[in-house]
């Protein structure tokens, strides 16, 4: 099958093995895969993965389960035991054996095929576009936010980053009728905040005033840490959404002085967010800058490193 590969450098394969389902798993086979901040940090070491990429996808069962087969589905990226202490505790996201789709132990979805735990998939409604259910799993992400924090219409809160997941977890954001300000330094984003009607604000020009209630960082960068530790008020809110390669020098004395509550916030409710794309809350298509066939997979991620572009798809089969 065609696969984009990481292996200490990125290749494009034409002839990588096909997928083989485990038991318990659906082959599905991939229409459209979206490249996002953490498959660019694979390629800079983080998680010192090897193999196919790619986390974000929809596609259509070509093999499991009768009642999946034909369905086009989008699926969550953990896969896990179901068995251990974690799971058994509701914590399967967090399960001790899990291995990730592109992420960690699991070849991912830049490929012809893709192998995916039967628990994994969700089927994507009609009234969803390809176009549009290639963002449920960062959209999920970003509805995680308001499952860990509760956001109140008082309450002052500022999302750090117009990337990629910044720019969607405005969005959600933007639902909860919260006083929210977003920051960024990419004219490009910044300005389709604006289009969105959410307030958006060059990180040059904001006063670090320590009064925000709640701070997401969605960066991509340690600084961005930095940043929302002058944002946010005494026993506020961090809620950290960046990964990324490498060492992070970062003073926390202010954490500890000021008593701030960090959460690191991952994964999130794909029901939640398939829901909000049927109900048209956020505007996902208007974020693809382009699109490239998969056998331009190399220069596709060249593309998602690019400021000027929001969102880089990866093609890889007609529906």
């Amino acid at each position: 099958m065609r696969a984009l590969v990481f292996d200490k450098s990125l290749r494009f394969d034409a002839q990588y093995p096909d997928a083989k389902p485990a038991p318990g798993e659906c082959l599905v086979r991939v229409h459209l895969a979206g490249i996002c901040s953490t498959d660019i940090q694979i390629t800079r070491g983080y998680m010192g993965f090897s193999g196919v990429l790619g986390h974000e996808f929809v596609g259509t069962v070509v093999d499991g389960p009768d009642e999946w087969r034909s369905r086009r589905v989008a699926g969550e990226i953990n896969c896990v035991c179901g068995k251990c202490a974690l799971c058994q505790a509701g914590l399967a996201n967090h399960c001790r054996a899990r291995t990730v789709l592109g992420i960690a132990g699991h070849d991912g979805a830049f490929a012809d095929l893709v192998a995916v735990p039967v628990r994994n998939l969700h089927a994507v409604p009609d009234a969803i576009t390809d176009e549009e259910a290639v963002f449920i799993e960062p959209v999920a992400a970003a509805w995680q936010v308001v499952k860990q924090v509760r956001i109140e219409p008082r309450m002052q809160v500022a999302v750090i980053g117009t990337g990629r997941l910044g720019l969607l977890v405005a969005q959600v954001l933007g639902t909860q009728a919260c006083k929210l300000e977003v920051i960024g330094r990419n004219p490009t984003t910044l300005a389709l905040c604006e289009r969105r009607h959410l307030r958006a604000t060059h990180v040059d020009d904001v006063p670090r005033l320590n009064d925000r209630d709640v701070v997401v960082e969605c960066t991509g960068s340690p600084d961005g840490l930095a940043l929302a530790l002058q944002l946010v008020r005494p026993r506020g809110t961090i809620v950290l959404k960046s990964t990324y390669a490498g060492d992070a020098r970062i003073d926390l004395a202010p954490a500890v002085i000021h008593e701030i509550t960090i959460l690191g916030s991952r994964c999130g409710p794909f029901g939640d967010a398939i829901a909000s794309l049927v109900r048209r809350e956020l505007d996902v298509r208007g974020m693809i800058s382009k699109v490239f066939p998969i056998e331009r997979g190399v220069e596709a991620m060249a593309a998602a490193e690019d400021p000027a572009n929001v969102k880089v798809l990866l093609k890889v089969n007609a529906r």
